[in-house]
């Protein structure tokens, strides 16, 4: 549950956790946005926003516009129990889609990853402000957060920078899927207040 007392996203706004060591799907509200949990009924909404191919050009699932792909990836987000629909609150439509993931406990991190947002939200403050609100909550619990990059994803990987990310030296790979990885520490945090 969220409490916020004014339209400043990032004042006067206390989120309440419940008994989970890690809550993965609060509802965070913004000025500009909201991230709910992601619903099944969301699904033909998102992939309306998710059908644009120029999304995924520099993402290693380049394909994931096409229809059957994308009910994969959201099944997928439905059952990893943090995945966000992401809300313009001034139109109340669906814009994109982002989640927690890997809530590692005794290493006192998390990721947040699988973020899109339609074309006409990005190069502003929508993806900033998204990830501010996702990282206040994530540093209630756990002291570093990582963002997965596909090696070519230039365009995310410069959006991750822009909110503070620093690059980590190597790759990972997962899912057979090569990363580069990128960490925000709370101490080192640029959260507004």
């Amino acid at each position: 549950m969220t409490i916020c007392l004014t339209d400043n996203p990032f004042e006067n706004c206390w989120i309440i956790s419940g008994t989970m060591p890690f809550e993965l799907q609060p509802t965070l509200t913004g000025t500009l946005l909201e991230l709910r949990p992601l619903r099944d009924a969301d699904c033909d909404e998102l992939y309306a926003v998710a059908s644009d191919p120029g999304i995924w050009e520099q993402h290693p699932a380049s394909d994931r516009h096409e229809k059957e792909v994308f009910r994969d990836f959201f099944r997928e987000a439905m059952e990893s129990g943090g995945a966000f629909a992401v809300i313009d609150r001034a139109s109340g439509r669906i814009i994109g889609s982002t989640r927690y993931f890997g809530y590692d406990e005794p290493r006192s991190e998390i990721e947040i990853g699988w973020t899109f947002l339609a074309r006409a939200y990005w190069g502003g403050v929508h993806n900033g402000e998204m990830k501010q609100l996702m990282l206040r909550h994530a540093f209630e619990f756990v002291n570093t957060v990582i963002f997965l990059v596909g090696p070519r994803n230039f365009r995310s990987q410069r959006a991750v920078e822009k909110i503070g990310g620093v690059r980590r030296a190597g790759t990972v790979v997962r899912s057979g899927r090569e990363s580069v990885v990128f960490e925000i520490g709370k101490a080192h945090a640029h959260l507004s207040n």
